[in-house]
């Protein structure tokens, strides 16, 4: 279903499919973890005005589906959320810290790299067609 959202200039509907993966495919994740990381990452989100619409993950990988305003980057906002839940994470479960694959990382849970994907909407061949069919002026 379509839903757009509101700012104070414009109107959108912009989601995105992230992907995080932890350095040296750690296995850092249960059930606990994964729970307590939902939650620090919806904070997160709060502050860049986004939605935290699904996630889910394994021992060594999450995925997200944001929906964020256009006056926010996709790469500001996994900044954040990556920088500010491993700070949480360490604090909420310090045996983190001693896990092989964050010790090896220096204290790095996650990858640098990270998969982000636009969601939603018409296919681009619909869109191109409809641009292609406007009333052009002769």
């Amino acid at each position: 279903m379509f839903k757009a959202n509101k700012g104070r200039h414009c109107v959108y509907s912009l989601t995105a499919h992230l992907i995080f993966v932890c350095k040296h495919t750690g296995k850092v994740f249960n059930d606990e973890r994964l729970l307590a990381l939902r939650d620090i990452l919806d904070k997160v989100l709060d502050d860049f005005e986004a939605e935290l619409l699904e996630f889910n993950g394994e021992e060594d990988h999450v995925h997200l589906l944001v929906s964020y305003p256009p006056k926010h980057s996709i790469a500001s906002m996994v900044n954040s959320l990556k920088g500010v839940s491993i700070r949480r994470l360490k604090e909420q479960f310090p045996e983190i810290e001693s896990f092989w694959s964050v010790a090896k990382s220096k204290n790095s849970l996650w990858s640098p790299s990270y998969f982000a994907s636009s969601t939603g909407g018409a296919p681009i061949e619909v869109l191109k067609r409809y641009i292609q069919d406007q009333n052009r002026p002769e």
